[in-house]
């Protein structure tokens, strides 16, 4: 199958270099920022569906995409300080919306719980927030050596498997080629240098969640490995004004990566905040911090989830 093209973007300069942003839809702004790996084509198939309603800021990441190289180690929080500069170039100076799958969660919760002003909810989908384990360690060791040394055909079938579910490349050949091509078409060194600095050194996040006051929804998927739904729960009781959502699948990315996302009908009427509908199939969590969530209040929207297996709760539990 031939390399499918990304569609051209702006290069913004920001603290991590030019980083590649394309703008479009209408209305209240969302960001949205991929998984590692992979870059903004990655959300094709729900960019239509999302910019009805909204403008939305489509980031390629550091080091992904058609940006060049970084050759000095950057963290997280760099790239939290990369999405501030972005919405400055823009003139985006209101409260966005967040939303990230993976990667893109990590720096969406650093980014809210930096800049609480400037993000007025944020939706992690398949972002593990502890470390890696050990055997995920060797294994991502083991992956990028071989990456460095014979580059992306020789780790590309492991990757599609990680990110969309063991069966993704005979389910979805379309899906798994849009994460392969976005794999491949990044710099190696650069790639390299995203798995050493943001994937082995990546932090465990839970200290931030305790700080967030942000409308958070967090997902997992019913057979993530590396985003058990015990650890989701656990993460999740963390949160003031939080909630999990456990959507089918068993990859990271796969809830993007779908022809059609349930929770990607972000097109409220007229005058609302946008707002994400999740399955009716999605299980509602128990734990202490957070209740079963119906709504989830932004300033001037909802986050929503379809009844009936989602029961609703006070709506003082997301408010100051």
């Amino acid at each position: 199958m031939a390399q499918q093209s990304q569609p051209p973007g702006t290069a913004v300069t920001t603290r991590l270099g030019p980083l590649t942003v394309r703008v479009t839809g209408a209305g209240p702004t969302a960001l949205l920022w991929h998984s590692l790996f992979v870059d903004s084509t990655t959300w094709a198939r729900v960019e239509q569906p999302l910019s009805a309603g909204r403008r939305l800021v489509l980031v390629d990441g550091p080091c992904h995409g058609a940006n060049p190289p970084i050759t000095r180690p950057f963290t997280l929080d760099d790239c939290a300080g990369a999405a501030i500069d972005i919405l400055d170039h823009f003139g985006v100076d209101e409260p966005v919306d967040w939303l990230g799958n993976a990667w893109g969660g990590h720096v969406g919760i650093l980014f809210a719980a930096s800049y609480p002003d400037r993000c007025r909810s944020l939706v992690a989908i398949g972002a593990p927030v502890h470390a890696l384990s050990r055997a995920d360690r060797r294994r991502t060791v083991l992956l990028a050596a071989l990456y460095r040394v014979a580059g992306p055909r020789s780790v590309v079938n492991p990757l599609v498997d990680a990110l969309l579910g063991p069966r993704a490349r005979v389910d979805d050949p379309e899906g798994a080629a849009i994460v392969a091509d976005a794999f491949r078409r990044a710099e190696r060194r650069g790639m390299y240098a995203a798995i050493r600095w943001l994937s082995l050194r990546r932090p465990d996040l839970t200290p931030a969640l305790d700080s967030l006051g942000t409308p958070t929804l967090l997902t997992t998927g019913t057979s993530d490995p590396m985003w058990t739904t015990a650890n989701a729960r656990a993460a999740v009781a963390h949160l003031s004004r939080g909630a999990l959502v456990i959507l089918p699948g068993a990859g990271i990315s796969d809830r993007c990566c779908t022809p059609r996302p349930s929770w990607s009908s972000w097109s409220p009427p007229s005058g609302e905040t946008p707002t994400p509908r999740l399955p009716a199939s999605a299980a509602p969590q128990h734990h202490p911090a957070t209740r079963d969530v119906n709504e989830l209040n932004t300033s001037n929207g909802r986050l929503r989830c379809d009844p009936p297996t989602i029961r609703p709760v006070p709506r003082s539990l997301f408010r100051k």
